[in-house]
């Protein structure tokens, strides 16, 4: 099967909501859907999260992060972790977990490589999004955060599948992009159950299109795409390491600029990097 055949014969499973997900994704799924969940009682996420250490680890550690450690006071336990952050960014976490599941079993090197690098630009989006949603754009912080973790859920899926179709991730991005990132996207997005204000952020940032100063989600998840200073192997030409032209990209925010504010937020972007780097 040639590469174009195999990303249409994923493209059509996608579709139909045939995704076949590494083992240890069953797991995270689980504890997904219980914090989706409105009556979920924070004791009971407590619990869930206690019997994965890993995921324990992350909700500490995220818990004396600069962006939710205001105080500066640090916390050893699972339990005062969970009420600093909420529920709402235990989601995040969660699902930087599934994502980065997706590309646990990849044991080919050069599609490695590329997925590392996808998570570490996932994670500089992820973090540049809930600073510009909380400094510019004033929308929901948590939920820019969380569209920034899984904007390239497609892209992991497709690298978790690579092996199964040997030179698929071969030659120039744009076969990507136009044979199998939209559809197997939108059916990753669809199976992982995502809210429809972030269904229809990734979509906008698949067409390209947003406003200088942005104004919505959409906006804010292109702006810090395109700010991030590691991009997305699945986006970039072979032999283009660094988007460092993007930085130059500013504008007035009330009494200052874009600079003036991620010059500022430095420190909490690093932070909230590092952690989901873990």
């Amino acid at each position: 099967m040639n590469r174009l055949a195999a990303f249409k014969h994923i493209s059509a499973q996608a579709a139909r909501g045939e995704l076949a997900f590494p083992t240890n994704v069953a797991a995270s799924l689980k504890l997904q859907q219980a914090l989706n969940d409105p009556d979920c009682h924070a004791d009971t996420a407590v619990k869930l999260i206690q019997a994965d250490p890993l995921m324990a680890a992350r909700t500490v550690a995220i818990a004396n992060s600069v962006a939710y450690n205001r105080s500066g006071t640090q916390i050893s336990g699972v339990r005062p972790a969970v009420q600093r952050l909420g529920v709402r960014t235990l989601q995040s976490l969660v699902a930087a977990l599934i994502v980065r599941q997706l590309g646990s079993t990849i044991t080919d090197p050069a599609l490695k490589t590329m997925a590392s690098q996808l998570w570490e630009h996932t994670a500089h989006v992820a973090a540049l999004a809930q600073v510009i949603a909380r400094r510019v754009t004033h929308v929901d912080p948590d939920t820019a955060l969380f569209t920034g973790i899984v904007h390239e859920v497609g892209g992991f899926y497709i690298l978790s599948r690579a092996q199964e179709f040997p030179g698929i991730m071969d030659g120039y991005p744009e076969d990507w992009v136009e044979h199998g990132e939209v559809e197997i996207g939108r059916g990753v997005l669809r199976k992982l159950n995502m809210p429809e204000a972030v269904m229809n952020s990734v979509e906008a940032m698949w067409e390209g299109l947003r406003a200088l100063p942005p104004e919505n989600l959409g906006d804010t998840l292109l702006l810090a795409n395109d700010l991030a200073p590691v991009p997305s192997p699945l986006h970039q030409p072979p032999g283009a390491t660094t988007r460092a032209g993007a930085r130059t990209i500013d504008f007035v925010v009330g009494d200052g600029t874009l600079d003036d504010i991620l010059r500022e937020s430095d420190e909490e972007v690093k932070s909230l990097i590092a952690v989901l780097m873990l």
